[in-house]
């Protein structure tokens, strides 16, 4: 400040050959005695020479190189790459943060007592000796220059002045994140408040910490020069865990960014990355695919520092940005995880690690939120109790909710083994279904198998058979055994007589069912999965991409999907080829259908003794679905009469299903 002072007087020198020595008071109400007697106080010897300034600005290096720690402002020049003369043009606005005097001694250099901030040309006077020195400095000042392209300086337009458009009629203000960073205070810019946080350099969060591998590679290249990473993932993978990590390798604080906050407003991106470069951080932007990429690219060209983006979505090639995929836990360390979040759960807790890793392929983020949500539930519950499988299961498929792109509904599974009538056949093959996803990760992983299998590794099943014969029943009974949600797709939505849009549907359905740890359910899958035909139009040639493409997602799918079709025949080959299990459902037999019949009746339904479920099952040859049908509308009808529901209920209720069905009606004659 002492040095700024000489400054000042150095001016004051030329200023007083102008005005007669000093007999001019100038800006109306500062006068030459009131500047004199500012400056007196804090230059008890002014030097109004260059000589002298030289002098004393020799003293002031001397004292910076001698000294033991960071002093902020060279600190700023060094992490900015400014010169002395930018410096001094920080320190020239940085002074009315810190002493009002220098409001008066500006206004009087500037002949205007309005005029009280630093404008270009008064910084230029009092920096530079001569005129050429004017010239070449006024291009520190331009926009692409470090001052104003960092925001460490910020122009200001003077409104009462006609000359306050150009360049040297600007006003400067120094940036107040700047002011704060060199009167060393800590924190992140108060405009970032809610879109970015600031982690210290030691330790990471409570948590799954991300695998050590990776890091170690990220760090290595970090390391040799600048560069930008981007982490693909699901959410809860550990993406800003293993972001943290490598700042805690590299002994550096991270800076993470709610990229999605941003929006469009690429100037919060760019005060992240500079708080990044005054911290000596790592910057991580969460949400980084939500951006657009047109502003993102230019904010991050030429950023010295370690930059770490993230997302869900694929990063497209182009850009100077190295794309590294964060993969789900394997089996062994998702268990781990799962144990180490239920202990003190229970007793038993600790036991379900083993089935919840195989059952439900969770990111590692995710599983701490599984738990907290099943032991909130169970807290909330009208009867509290302790935690239970089924509650961390059912908690796990909250976590797993997705919207399958809008293109697939969620269905309410409530079917159980003692619900579906089928053959004993059949019931074994849904049987091995889910042995075989109980165990996938046993044998794809543990046992080796997956390294054989580039793709395929999920289960796939064709339910075929005539309608109403149990079908979607037992989608829902191994979603229920399983723990998982099924989605029916909408067909409707995903079929598009636009060329690619049926494809781009299909990709969100598999991508979001991926990480929703659900069941896909294609029903009237014939529609969708039809046999390719020879070529005889662009028509013809579109659909047999379509189909081509869907046999490729089903491959590379490692979830499970159920294919329904009343018509086995009308499938393309190449589907049921791949697929690991066909299950026939047949149209039920006499005694199939007794089953059934008694089985649609629930046990607190008043049910009358002269329904004789034989009698039915014999006399009409109809499947489940009408059976379910009729058994309602006849509990219907029978809460109307507020009776029973009796013989008369089931027939009449027959009678129209099958008016409904277009079948003849025959009316069975009463026993005996």
């Amino acid at each position: 400040m002492h040095r700024l002072d000489l400054l000042i007087g150095t001016r004051l020198k030329a200023v007083d050959a102008a005005d007669g020595a000093g007999q001019v008071n100038r800006a109306m109400y500062v006068t030459r005695q009131e500047v004199e007697s500012l400056l007196g106080g804090e230059a008890a010897d002014p030097v109004p020479d260059r000589s002298g300034l030289a002098e004393f600005t020799a003293h002031v290096a001397a004292r910076v190189a001698a000294s033991d720690g960071v002093l902020p402002l060279p600190e700023l020049g060094r992490i900015f790459g400014l010169s002395a003369l930018e410096l001094d043009a920080v320190l020239i606005c940085l002074a009315p943060e810190l002493r009002r005097k220098y409001d008066r001694l500006y206004a009087y250099l500037q002949d205007d007592i309005t005029r009280q901030r630093p404008s270009v040309d008064l910084v230029l006077d009092l920096v530079c000796a001569g005129e050429r020195e004017r010239w070449a400095a006024q291009a520190v000042f331009d926009d692409s220059a470090p001052l104003l392209r960092s925001g460490i300086l910020r122009p200001v337009e003077d409104p009462h002045s006609p000359s306050g458009s150009s360049g040297l009629g600007r006003f400067l203000a120094l940036d107040p994140r700047i002011t704060r960073f060199l009167l060393g205070t800590a924190g992140l810019d108060a405009r970032l408040a809610g879109h970015a946080r600031l982690y210290p350099a030691t330790g990471l969060e409570a948590g799954p910490r991300p695998e050590a591998g990776l890091a170690d590679r990220m760090v290595r290249l970090g390391e040799h020069r600048p560069v930008v990473f981007y982490l693909q993932g699901q959410a809860g993978s550990g993406k800003r865990a293993l972001a943290m990590r490598c700042a805690e390798r590299l002994g550096v604080p991270l800076v993470s960014v709610d990229g999605a906050s941003l929006g469009d407003d690429v100037s919060l991106l760019r005060l992240a990355l500079r708080e990044g470069l005054l911290h000596g951080a790592a910057v991580h932007v969460a949400g980084a695919d939500t951006l657009s990429r047109a502003a993102l690219m230019p904010a991050l060209a030429g950023h010295q520092g370690l930059v770490v983006l993230s997302g869900e979505s694929e990063w497209p090639p182009g850009d100077a940005v190295v794309p590294l995929a964060v993969p789900l836990p394997d089996l062994a360390r998702s268990t781990d995880i799962w144990r180490a979040c239920l202990a003190g759960c229970g007793p038993e807790a600790e036991s379900w690690a083993g089935e919840l890793a195989g059952r439900y392929r969770l990111p590692a983020g995710r599983i701490p939120a599984v738990v907290r949500l099943a032991r909130d539930n169970r807290l909330m519950a009208p009867e509290p109790g302790p935690l239970r499988l089924a509650d961390v299961s059912a908690a796990c498929r909250q976590q797993s909710a997705r919207t399958l792109g809008g293109v697939a509904v969620k269905m309410t599974a409530t079917a159980r083994w003692d619900d579906l009538v089928l053959p004993a056949d059949q019931v074994a093959v849904l049987h091995e279904i889910r042995d075989q996803f109980d165990h996938r990760h046993q044998v794809l992983e543990s046992w080796g198998f997956g390294a054989k299998l580039a793709r395929g590794k999920g289960l796939s099943a064709l339910f075929s058979g005539p309608p109403g014969t149990g079908k979607t029943m037992a989608a829902e009974v191994l979603a229920v055994d399983l723990g998982l949600d099924v989605y029916q797709v909408d067909l409707s939505q995903v079929v598009s007589k636009y060329i690619g849009e049926t494809e781009k549907n299909l990709a969100k359905i598999f991508d979001e069912a991926r990480t929703g740890n659900a069941i896909l359910f294609f029903d009237e899958a014939d529609a969708l999965f039809g046999k390719r035909t020879e070529v005889s139009d662009a028509h013809d040639r579109y659909a047999n991409i379509e189909t081509s493409y869907l046999l490729q997602k089903m491959d590379e799918y490692d979830g499970v999907v159920v294919l329904a079709s009343n018509l086995r025949q009308n499938l393309d080959e190449a589907f049921t080829r791949r697929l690991r299990f066909v299950v026939e459902f047949p149209f039920p037999e006499a005694d199939s259908r007794r089953r059934i019949w008694r089985a649609v009746f629930p046990a607190e339904a008043p049910l009358a003794a002269d329904v004789d479920f034989a009698e039915l099952a014999g006399h009409f040859t109809i499947s489940g679905g009408n059976i379910k049908n009729i058994a309602l509308n006849a509990a219907f009808l029978a809460a109307v009469d507020k009776s029973e529901i009796g013989r008369r209920h089931v027939l009449s209720a027959t009678r129209r299903e099958f008016e409904k069905m277009g079948k003849v009606w025959t009316e069975p004659t009463l026993p005996g």
